[in-house]
């Protein structure tokens, strides 16, 4: 096995923990993704967000626009690690190792995919309930 091998349990894994960032995309695509680079910036914007809400209170209205981009940032990457992980070996070897024929995935991502969906599925509620709150907040103040 080469070392330019992707394997399917770190994809999995780096979406769960880094996916935020864009790390599964850089690891199976390189530098070059154009996918990979539009996540950093709504996540760093959404953390921006989530620093204001801190220190300025609920009642910030730039921390309500930029808040939900964390949690769409993260709803996406752990996605991305749901596919992954549930991709048939074949269909994965087929397409990011050009053929060549990898081990088995396992147990890793099953892990991986259970935990992006726990995860995945806690954020995009939690996005949600946030984003209806203050939009029906900011419609009863008007």
């Amino acid at each position: 096995m080469s070392a330019d091998t992707k394997h399917k349990a770190v994809a999995t894994w780096l979406a769960l923990l880094g996916g935020v960032f864009g790390l599964h995309r850089f690891y199976l695509h390189g530098f070059k993704d154009r996918w990979a680079w539009l996540f950093p910036l709504p996540t760093l914007l959404g953390l921006v967000g989530l620093q204001r809400m801190n220190a300025l209170g609920q009642d910030d209205r730039l921390a309500w626009l930029l808040l939900p981009l964390l949690g769409i940032s993260l709803v996406a990457a752990l996605l991305g690690g749901i596919v992954y992980g549930l991709m048939p070996d074949e269909r994965w070897n087929a397409r990011f190792n050009a053929g060549r024929t990898a081990e088995a995935s396992g147990w890793g991502a099953v892990i991986g995919v259970v935990l992006c969906l726990f995860i995945g599925g806690t954020a995009l509620m939690a996005t949600i309930a946030f984003s209806a709150q203050r939009y029906f907040e900011s419609q009863v103040d008007q």
